[in-house]
């Protein structure tokens, strides 16, 4: 089992830039694929940024390619992504995901199970 616990949101001005982490319990974290999703308001759960085990698989999607980088220390069991040049439309509540799933090229990776609580994100214009 794992447990995932998100912090570092909070609110910023558009251009600006965050640095989201996750930590996570569990002597299994060091084999799981990770990754971040968020949820805006009134729409549905998005898939952002995956990172295998070993850091030397990730995948993007189209909308934060460029901006937001995933990256992770298996010492300190905890996944980070750094996100910048943040838009207002970037508002939403971020999530960190554990055991995801189909990390292959050119195929969208599927959730794992376990979820960590969220952290809000807002983009002030």
């Amino acid at each position: 089992q794992v447990q995932l616990v998100e912090s570092g949101g909070g609110l910023v001005q558009a251009g600006g830039s965050l640095r989201l982490s996750c930590a996570a319990s569990g002597r299994f974290f060091k084999s799981y694929a990770m990754g971040w999703f968020r949820q805006g308001p009134g729409k549905e759960r998005e898939l952002l940024a995956v990172i295998s085990f070993d850091g030397g698989y990730t995948y993007y999607a189209d909308s934060v390619k460029g901006r937001f980088t995933i990256s992770r220390d298996n010492d300190k069991n905890m996944v980070y992504l750094q996100m910048n040049s943040l838009q207002p439309e970037d508002t939403a509540v971020y999530y960190c995901n554990a055991e995801l799933r189909r990390l292959r090229v050119g195929e969208v990776p599927l959730p794992g199970i376990y979820w960590g609580q969220g952290t809000q994100v807002t983009v002030s214009s």
